[in-house]
């Protein structure tokens, strides 16, 4: 393939129409312009991802129709012919040349319209991206009670320009790289200048350059590749749907992932502490906030440990509940055939199964399955003595409390541990649960997110600057005049004393 283009329009047609082989949806308008003196051009776009109005009226309109256009022989300067094209013809605002072939391709292929002229050495990008999107709704899987209800499309350029809405400053910087031999899929990385840290800033880019792949279809694949430990079950970078949550984590001084194509923006870095955060507990009163995430923590130990706490005590010390409560414990299980564990397995393996088919099959009908798939099942094997009452309660309060975690990739990862905890109860009781939690413990303490701990602040990081003020604990926004730690900001302080308490 040629580099450069050609003064020759047809030679440049003819490698456009040889790359462009067996394509249906290539459109090449070829036209002829001037009264007198006839310029040959050539516009390149294709059908389906540009806006066909805007190229019609404002395009091919604009030079078959304009005075100047016409004229073009009596003015007798054919090196200027661009220059009267690009500033007194065409009337889109994006408008640009180009020399080089290879990227003429990729212009192409990304939706823009390409301009040809016969004799000149460039062509004239003409932006006309328009294919059909997704009109913007509210987040599916981070719905709030109060808040915003806008939530990001699978259009870049509507993402940020919805963060654009939220953060007026010019310290609010977006640069774009393209990830993807075949893809070339857009990503930008977004920060807020005056506050992120650069060597996390460096290791992002640097990162996202390094990947070399045939084509990243969505936000979760980029994020495969560039987190710290792709082995482990718990995400080292958080995503999320809402463009308030974005702008919040940038004002912290994080960094942003935006990929085409993905409604799934990627934060980073991210801990325990963040992933545990709702954008509602900004938008709730801040007694309300602090209620529901120590119910959240208790949520975390009981999707982790019930199960295998029953295994154990049913298994192996079934001396440490009260005398009432283990006859009780007994009279449930006298006709169930099986062991604790195989019932438990026998029960988390039934939920997984109705969690992933009403996952599968989206609206009413997915709902209807969980709700009666759950009761017929857990009341059939009740009844029919495979599994106790006791475990179905369990097994209840534990999927309950995964739904309770805002983040459903954390909490899969707590699920995988789960399991694995049901196998330690089941071989070594409540050693063995000690023992798994040791383990799980040590797993997240040795994670990291770009260079931050996974488990800050509650691993010792901050605490004495008062970052606990925003993590366990949900203070009144009053309290919160600096920016969290772990970021390592350049401006720590977010916000100033307000009118009350000076006068207070």
């Amino acid at each position: 393939m040629q580099k450069i283009i050609l003064k020759d329009i047809e030679n440049n047609l003819k490698v456009i129409e040889e790359l462009f082989k067996d394509c249906y949806d290539i459109i090449i308008r070829r036209i002829e312009v001037g009264d007198v003196y006839r310029v040959k051009m050539a516009i390149v776009y294709i059908d389906g991802l540009i806006n066909k109005d805007h190229i019609s009226e404002y395009t091919i309109g604009a030079l078959l129709s304009e005075e100047e256009v016409k004229n073009f022989s009596l003015q007798g300067f054919k090196s200027k012919l661009t220059d009267i094209i690009y500033k007194e013809v065409l009337y889109s605002s994006e408008l640009s040349e180009e020399h080089h072939m290879d990227k003429i391709i990729d212009i192409i292929l990304s939706g823009d319209t390409v301009l040809f002229i016969d004799g000149m050495e460039q062509a004239i990008i003409i932006g006309s991206k328009g294919w059909a999107t997704r009109g913007i709704s509210e987040p599916e899987t981070e719905t709030v009670v109060r808040g915003p209800r806008e939530g990001f499309t699978e259009v870049l350029k509507i993402n940020t320009t919805l963060i654009r809405r939220r953060i007026r400053d010019t310290n609010l910087k977006i640069t774009m790289q393209k990830v993807g031999r075949r893809s070339k899929t857009d990503v930008a990385v977004i920060y807020m200048d005056d506050i992120v840290d650069k060597g996390v800033l460096q290791e992002v880019n640097e990162r996202i350059r390094s990947i070399d792949i045939d084509a990243i279809q969505d936000s979760s694949m980029l994020e495969n590749l560039i987190e710290d430990n792709y082995l482990s079950a718990f995400p080292q970078i958080e995503n999320t749907e809402r463009p308030d949550s974005v702008a919040a984590a940038l004002c912290e001084g994080r960094i942003a992932i935006i990929v085409d194509n993905s409604p799934f923006a990627l934060i980073v870095p991210a801990t325990i502490g963040t992933l545990f955060q709702s954008s509602e507990d900004y938008y709730n009163r801040w007694t309300e906030s602090q209620i529901l995430r120590s119910l959240r923590l208790v949520a975390f130990f009981l999707c982790v440990l019930s199960p295998a706490l029953y295994i154990s005590i049913i298994s192996y010390h079934p001396g440490i509940l009260p005398t009432k409560l283990t006859y009780y414990l007994a009279a449930s299980r006298i006709n169930v055939p099986f062991p604790s564990v195989v019932e438990t397995f026998l029960m988390e393996i039934t939920i997984e199964l109705i969690r992933e088919s009403g996952t599968r099959i989206s609206g009413p009908i997915g709902t209807t399955i969980g709700i009666v798939g759950g009761l017929i099942i857990g009341q059939a094997a009740v009844e029919a003595g495979i599994v106790s009452s006791i475990l179905i309660i369990i097994v209840a309060v534990t999927t309950i409390s995964s739904f309770a975690i805002p983040s459903y990739e954390f909490a899969s990862g707590l699920r995988v541990w789960r399991f694995l905890l049901i196998i330690f109860a089941a071989f070594l009781g409540l050693y063995g649960v000690m023992l798994g939690l040791i383990v799980l413990i040590t797993h997240l303490i040795k994670l990291n997110s770009f260079g931050v701990p996974f488990t800050s602040p509650y691993s010792g990081l901050g605490i004495s600057q008062g970052e606990l003020k925003d993590t366990l604990f949900k203070s009144p926004i009053q309290y919160l005049e600096e920016r969290p730690t772990f970021t390592k900001p350049r401006n720590k302080v977010r916000m100033r004393r307000t009118w009350k308490d000076e006068r207070d």
